[in-house]
């Protein structure tokens, strides 16, 4: 073996459960974590789930759940509520993605916006943001050279992607038009 080593042949590959253990992992494990998975399917994704951060330093990381996120709900491919939030009695409400997430693009530059404070001012508008219709559909479409389910937002250039961590848990990466690095998530099945 020469003396330059392929960095890809050396690399250990880390596991889900090992990158949760862990609390964070690079963008790079992150989607080598994704790839091995097995994608999921429209009909897998049905149903209501509770969502969790999957930190890998990106922008986003933490804020959603100091927003009081709790997840996504599937009612079928055409009917999709992409943003549910716990309100402060305890409530869950649907939240209007055009109206909770302009803010998106200034992460980098203002991060306040991922602030204790902020998310309780986001708490206290959960009621003027909310909706009972649905903004997103779900779709097949092919993301890293799999086909695999994704949720697309009706209003946004962004696509939700699932792939399938175990029969009641999915990996998932927003990828949002403009955005450098992929934000990932997890959801698990309610029941």
């Amino acid at each position: 073996m020469g003396a330059s080593t392929d960095k890809t042949a050396v690399q250990q590959e880390i596991s889900f459960a090992a990158a949760q253990a862990q609390g964070k992992v690079s963008t790079e494990d992150a989607l080598a974590i994704f790839d091995a998975l097995e994608p999921a399917d429209t009909d897998f994704m049905l149903g209501a789930w509770k969502g969790e951060g999957f930190e890998t330093d990106h922008p986003m990381d933490g804020m959603l759940e100091r927003c009081h996120w709790h997840g996504k709900r599937f009612e079928t491919t055409e009917h999709v509520h992409p943003l549910v939030f716990r309100k402060r009695n305890g409530e869950l409400s649907s939240v209007k993605p055009l109206l909770a997430m302009p803010g998106l693009g200034l992460l980098d530059k203002l991060p306040i916006l991922k602030s204790e404070a902020a998310g309780t001012a986001f708490q206290a508008l959960i009621p003027l943001l909310s909706g009972n219709k649905s903004a997103a559909r779900l779709r097949m479409t092919t993301y890293r050279g799999k086909p695999t389910a994704t949720m697309v937002y009706d209003n946004l250039p962004i696509n939700d992607v699932f792939h399938k961590v175990d029969e009641d848990t999915v990996l998932g990466i927003m990828d949002l038009k403009g955005m450098k690095q992929p934000f990932f998530f997890v959801l698990r099945r309610e029941k």
